[in-house]
């Protein structure tokens, strides 16, 4: 794997999510590196991508409610246990669970393995709340996909909240996770 600054040279056999992706990055000024890699659907997988990004990439969760009338993308450090009842109390939402993979595509217009805040472009409707886990907000840099599991990136924290959010019409809510009983 290589890191390389921006957009791939040759965007022959990439996804149109991720062009767009890249096309809206840039458009708004936002530098950005990048590494291509094998399809990484785990946080185990990437392990590796992150010693190359020089970033711990986030834990994306796509989630709703029990009535499936919520949607909720939640950002943390990859090596944070997810608690459902600690989270769920904070956002006065009981029973969450994951979100389903045709809600993903709908929504967000991603497929497994692949969630990630840039997802919140396709989501025009405004149908999921982004919430983020203070340990994120506190870094200085993030790692994410860009709407495919075979390419990462890193930007700063501020460009994702102060420019890409605005953008793309979302705000968010930061949490406070512990990732414990």
């Amino acid at each position: 794997m290589e890191l390389y600054y921006g957009r791939p040279a040759d965007e022959t056999g990439r996804l149109a999510r991720e062009i767009r992706t890249y096309d809206l990055l840039d458009s708004l000024g936002i530098p950005y590196r990048r590494t291509d890699h094998e399809a990484a659907g785990t946080m185990e997988a990437c392990n590796a991508i992150d010693a190359i990004l020089g970033v711990v990439i986030c834990k994306n969760l796509f989630l709703c409610n029990h009535q499936k009338t919520r949607y909720y993308l939640l950002l943390m450090p990859g090596d944070k246990k997810f608690k459902t009842k600690e989270l769920s109390k904070q956002i006065n939402s009981a029973r969450l669970s994951f979100a389903d993979a045709d809600d993903m595509l709908k929504y967000l217009d991603i497929e497994p393995g692949a969630v990630s805040v840039m997802g919140l472009m396709n989501d025009k409707d405004h149908a999921v709340q982004l919430l983020i886990d203070e340990d994120v907000l506190d870094e200085e840099e993030f790692g994410c996909h860009p709407c495919v599991n075979t390419s990462s990136l890193k930007m700063k924290t501020a460009d994702v909240i102060e420019k890409f959010l605005p953008a793309v019409g979302h705000d968010y809510f930061p949490v406070h996770l512990v990732g414990e009983d």
